[in-house]
């Protein structure tokens, strides 16, 4: 082993190390191990960026932003106004649904797919009588199916395509994924449409009308004169009983204190917090004199809470500038929003956010997996997954859901249909896979045409161009694009490949290439797909140098296994996104996702070698 191999294997682990651990984001895991291989000399410092230029990163960019449009100009409302409208069993209705979220997911980013067919589930699976998450996970599984079927359906892909190109042979085409895509994700979607969502776990989470609140916790402030003032904790649960609420613990003097004894007196200025029903927090809140606690904006910088003025109906708030904010009551409502994953939400609290003072919206419960938490809500740090309760005006709501990156579900649209802009924006696309399709240009010019005639158009607007952009995957590719190039140029693959190959035995290559599926697989599991897909590219390359074979059967065995991650909610984002709807735990998911595995695996790899012959 040579010096450069060695700290390229180095640099390898410890990235790897970094994922797993999961202090640090991705993209400043990869930008870290990209900045190690310039310092130790295995990537040239003037080829440093040079994956930022890349032509997948650029594609993978220009189809978020297509996708964004597809998205804003509710050129997919049309699809799921059809599928509400089917009068059909659970049996046909999941598997419509999940098809539908395959075939989105072929042509557009998969999150902005699942988004878009989340509140669609919620009333279906209201209406068919089921756990929400039977709904939800297959709906997850399906727009991730999806993407493996097309050039541009999941970044993996392009970087597979990319990685193929660097080697001479050229980058695979639009549908070069189809036959085995297709396979895998029609056999996948048929095994969960029959037998799959069965397998789910039932959970308590999201309906169409709203989430099963008996998770959610509301803090509410004792008001000078309110009538519970005075009175024992005994006693105001009795009244709380005919609401289908409790009290939690409370706060008082700053101080929570959880399982309070039920003698001690309520006082003013104790802030009650409270579990109830969505539906019942103004009967209760006007039943006992309540308010809505809130941090103001000149005492949320030094940590301090104030009450507000808020319920499920509107009133006055307390000075000229709230007023001017505060909408009638008619306009006022209360709506469930999801926070995706790599949200401007995560890790930032309702303090932080100046929720009240900077949007006239208030936080009034969260759930975090289907259950309560007991942090209170202005410090708590919000995660992708976490289902927030939120009531304000309607237009308010919609710009801040745009803005920090969360999905509705329930209440209200965050998309008012254009027909115009619905068909422009799907004729665009439309155009751009064709031209990449049939090879007039590169799939990264085509898709930038695109985006360029969107402007033009005005079905997206500028500032939404760059918000479309999922620049955690852009730095993420860009950096360890570079990196896996140098474990090729200095053999780090070949001997990675090598040592797989030993597990595999000589003269196998069938099972060399199932192998290389499995444990793309596996790393998609606690890995970013893409960045599984960068590491494993290399080693594909390697093991099909070191067995004198064609390397496309191996780079499609990556693309397919990186595109197989169901087992864990970490192991793609649309699988995070269900986490908190779906009221899911972290061993929810391989019930269903190991079979799905299983059947990847057995299509694919007859398949692979028929296909793309060794």
């Amino acid at each position: 082993m040579t010096v450069h191999q060695f700290l390229i294997m180095g640099i390898l682990a410890a990235t790897l190390g970094g994922f797993l651990w999961g202090r640090w984001r991705h993209d400043m895991v990869a930008l870290g191990a990209l900045l190690a291989c310039v310092l130790v000399g295995v990537v040239p410092a003037g080829d440093a960026f040079a994956g930022f230029g890349h032509p997948a990163v650029i594609t993978v960019a220009c189809v978020l932003v297509l996708s964004s449009s597809l998205q804003s100009s509710g050129a997919v409302d049309v699809l799921t106004r059809r599928i509400l409208k089917l009068k059909v069993g659970p049996t046909l209705m999941i598997g419509a649904l999940t098809g539908l979220a395959a075939l989105l997911s072929s042509v557009m980013n998969n999150v902005g797919a699942l988004a878009l067919l989340i509140p669609v589930s919620l009333q279906i699976a209201t209406r068919q009588e089921i756990p929400p998450g039977r709904v939800l996970m297959p709906l997850a599984f399906g727009s991730i199916l999806g993407g493996m079927t097309t050039l541009i359906g999941t970044p993996p892909n392009l970087i597979v395509s990319a990685f193929r190109a660097q080697s001479g042979a050229g980058g695979f085409a639009m549908f070069d994924f189809a036959p085995v895509g297709l396979a895998v994700a029609g056999a996948g979607v048929l095994f969960i449409a029959l037998v799959g969502w069965r397998l789910v776990p039932a959970r308590k989470g999201a309906s169409s009308e709203g989430f099963d609140l008996a998770a959610y916790l509301t803090e509410a402030r004792v008001e000078e004169g309110s009538k519970i003032a005075g009175m024992t904790l005994r006693q105001v649960e009795e009244v709380l009983e005919d609401a289908d609420a409790q009290i939690v613990s409370f706060v008082r003097n700053g101080v929570r204190v959880t399982a309070p004894n039920r003698r001690w007196v309520v006082r003013a200025g104790d802030i009650l917090l409270i579990e109830a029903q969505a539906e019942a927090l103004a009967n209760v809140l006007a039943s006992l004199g309540l308010k809505l606690e809130e941090a103001k904006r000149d005492e949320a910088a030094k940590g301090a809470t104030a009450p507000v003025q808020g319920s499920a109906k509107a009133s006055k708030a307390g000075s000229a500038e709230e007023d001017e904010r505060t909408a009638s009551a008619e306009e006022i409502v209360l709506v469930e929003h999801a926070v995706l994953p790599d949200s401007g939400l995560e890790g930032r609290s309702a303090r932080d956010l100046l929720l009240r003072t900077r949007y006239g919206i208030n936080l009034l419960a969260v759930s975090r997996q289907g259950r309560r938490s007991l942090a209170r809500l202005r410090t708590m740090a919000l995660k992708a997954g976490d289902v927030l309760l939120l009531q304000g005006p309607a237009d308010a709501l919609a710009d801040f859901a745009n803005q920090f990156g969360c999905v509705p579900l329930a209440g209200r649209s965050l998309r008012i249909p254009d027909k115009r802009k619905a068909l422009t924006a799907s004729l665009i696309m439309g155009l751009a896979v064709f031209i990449a399709a049939v090879g007039l240009l590169p799939a990264a010019v085509a898709f930038a045409a695109g985006v360029l005639a969107s402007l033009a158009l005005r079905t997206v607007s500028t500032r939404a161009v760059y918000d479309a952009i999922d620049w955690p995957v852009i730095v993420l590719l860009g950096a360890l694009i570079p990196v896996a190039g140098a474990m090729e140029s200095t053999g780090a693959a070949g001997l990675i490949a090598k040592s797989l190959l030993g597990i595999a035995g000589p003269g196998n290559p069938a099972v060399a290439l199932a192998l290389v599926l499995v444990v793309t697989m596996l790393l998609s599991a606690v890995l970013n797909n893409a960045a599984t897909a960068a590491v494993m590219c290399p080693i594909a390359l390697g093991a099909a140098a070191q067995l004198g074979l064609k390397a496309d059967p191996f780079l499609m065995a990556v693309a397919v296994g990186a595109s197989s991650s169901f087992i864990t909610p970490i192991a793609h984002q649309n699988n995070t996104l269900i986490l908190g709807p779906g009221g899911f735990r972290f061993g929810d998911y391989w019930p269903l996702g190991l079979p799905l595995q299983v059947i990847a695996v057995a299509v694919a790899v007859p398949l692979l070698l028929r296909v793309w012959p060794l």
